[in-house]
């Protein structure tokens, strides 16, 4: 058949919704052996037989926490002002969030994502002293948003995916992301059953956009009104 087999690749991997495709084990051919693993790294993004993105999100946190606890001692530095602060957050920390306009978040992904900002957060802004006792106390959550004017992690995901997706909007026929993009996600095996592939699908194109019953494929085609939206 002509098929040329890469020995310098070790490890292949099966994506399916089947239970059992996980389950590790070996393929030979010739006198190369390639294990079956679970899960692997490919081009710096954790990619899982399952296609779960919740593995891929533990593990970038998993780095950017090494980044954070680098920089710490900056970021709660009373030499350096807030402002110089947040640019080091957002160019050391923030850039993990590279790939992320495919990500489908689920609520509790969302929670995680944020409380990892808020770590962060809380180390810029440090504890505030109360007016009456003169206590030193920590920050709540919702006070980031004042003291924090740029969009939160969550916020910058939604931002980005957006973007993507209005990318996708405008690209010509014949592409072969414009063709994935325009299949049904209720109906076909590209998309299985509206309980697994289809739901994240429809979770990623719609969930908390708030475009309402705006046409937002037509929309997307100008380039300026969607980058206002």
């Amino acid at each position: 058949m002509g098929l040329e087999v890469n020995v310098n690749k070790t490890k292949y991997m099966i994506m399916s919704r089947d239970q059992n495709t996980g389950h590790s084990h070996s393929m030979k051919i010739d006198n190369s052996t390639f294990e079956r693993v679970e899960d692997l790294k490919y081009l710096g993004a954790t990619l899982t037989y399952k296609n779960s993105i919740q593995e891929e999100i533990k593990s970038r946190l998993k780095s950017e926490n090494a980044g954070y606890n680098s920089v710490q001692n900056l970021l709660s530095s009373s030499l350096l002002r807030k402002n110089l602060k947040i640019k080091i957050y957002r160019t050391i920390i923030l850039p993990f969030l590279y790939g992320c306009e495919t990500w489908s978040l689920t609520l509790r992904e969302e929670r995680r994502l944020r409380l990892f900002e808020n770590r962060v957060l809380r180390r810029i802004f440090g504890p505030k002293r109360g007016e009456v006792t003169g206590v030193w106390m920590k920050l709540h959550n919702e006070e980031f948003r004042d003291l924090y004017c740029s969009p939160s992690i969550v916020q910058v995901i939604k931002s980005r995916r957006m973007r993507w997706a209005g990318h996708v909007a405008r690209m010509g026929e014949g592409r072969g992301c414009t063709g994935f993009w325009w299949e049904n996600p209720r109906e076909g095996d590209h998309w299985g059953d509206p309980g697994t592939n289809g739901r994240i699908i429809l979770r990623w194109i719609f969930r908390k956009w708030d475009v309402g019953s705006i046409d937002w494929i037509e929309l997307a085609q100008d380039w300026d009104k969607w980058r206002e939206l």
